[in-house]
């Protein structure tokens, strides 16, 4: 059975998933960066075969991704998150026309053609503001935690219009609306309004076409998936496995890189003599 695997080295989270030649996903591991981007990979990628119960020798082919990729240095290729994206969320919702990736860092929003291929691409690259990093500046200040930021967001009632969406300025704006006596919920309610505001000037540089996929780590925020829902006018595939798309997208390239390998040698093999 040939095997292929896909580590996505995130700016917070380091992603790798393993998947056999049926495309099935045998393992998927997510571990904290760290500083040390490079352990973080191997980490992550041992950790994925100890899951799979495979030996590093069963592994065809290894596809490193995400902003640390080239520290994926036992890797036999590297390949950007935007394309590793839309090939993940294409093989998990078939019909995706455009995807939305949130990560801790950066926002992209990609077209993507009927074979999954990336047909255009814009992102935030330069500003935080609108990605995961602000949602933990505005957990910090509010002093609610990552995974109840998005619940507390859909309790609002009056979300707040921030004056700002730069990372940089958003807590002394929750401070303001905190002194005003301003609820949590409202004001996390407007955190998550201006994220999927900002995220929708992304989107509309590229066109929204359906169907459309929500992926990254901001992915399971239920508050986050509701805003863009609302901003966008349509539903968005949510995928459990939404924070692995870039790692799932990378193991499939992987694989495919692997059995053409694989047919490659065997194609090269002599034909034993009559007989023999």
């Amino acid at each position: 059975m040939t095997f292929g695997a896909g580590v996505d080295v995130g700016s917070t989270q380091t992603k790798a998933v393993i998947v056999d030649d049926a495309h099935r996903i045998v393992a998927r591991v997510l571990i904290a960066t760290g500083a040390n981007v490079t352990r973080a990979a191997e980490t992550a990628f041992g950790r994925a075969l100890e899951v799979a119960g495979v030996a590093r020798a069963a592994i065809g082919y290894v596809v490193g991704t995400g902003y640390g990729r080239y520290k994926v240095t036992f890797g036999d290729a590297q390949i950007t998150e935007i394309t590793c994206h839309a090939r993940g969320a294409h093989a998990t919702f078939p019909r995706t026309r455009t995807v939305v990736d949130m990560g801790g860092q950066d926002t992209k929003a990609i077209k993507v053609g009927p074979d999954g291929a990336v047909v255009d691409f814009s992102m935030n690259d330069k500003c935080a503001a609108g990605t995961g990093r602000f949602l933990s500046a505005a957990a910090d200040v509010t002093g609610v935690s990552l995974d109840d930021l998005g619940p507390r967001a859909l309790e609002a009632t009056a979300p707040v219009r921030l004056t700002s969406v730069c990372t940089v300025f958003v807590e002394s704006d929750i401070l303001s609306y905190l002194a005003q006596k301003k609820t949590v919920e409202d004001i996390l309610g407007g955190v998550h309004k201006a994220i999927a505001t900002r995220t929708m000037a992304l989107v509309r540089r590229v066109g929204v076409e359906d169907e459309v996929t929500f992926t990254g780590g901001v992915s399971r925020n239920v508050g986050m998936v509701k805003a863009l829902e609302a901003v966008l006018g349509r539903p968005l595939n949510v995928s459990p496995d939404g924070h692995y798309m870039g790692a799932l997208g990378a193991a499939l390239f992987a694989l495919e890189r692997a059995s053409a390998t694989e047919r490659a040698g065997e194609a090269r093999e002599p034909a034993s003599p009559i007989g023999a």
